[in-house]
């Protein structure tokens, strides 16, 4: 019973430490960059400043 307890706890402090990793990583990828964002297409050369 008591073994049975700790794994439970276990797989719900992995999920918590996943769901958190996860939410951090989707903020770093969604957030902006500062500074100059410098891009080379069809129209030439773009710079623009965030």
């Amino acid at each position: 019973m008591l073994a049975s307890r700790q794994v439970l706890v276990a797989l719900v402090v992995a999920l918590v430490i996943g769901l958190a990793a996860t939410g951090y990583a989707l903020y770093q990828e969604k957030r902006q960059p500062e500074g100059v964002e410098i891009s080379v297409g069809k129209n030439g050369l773009s710079i623009k400043e965030r």
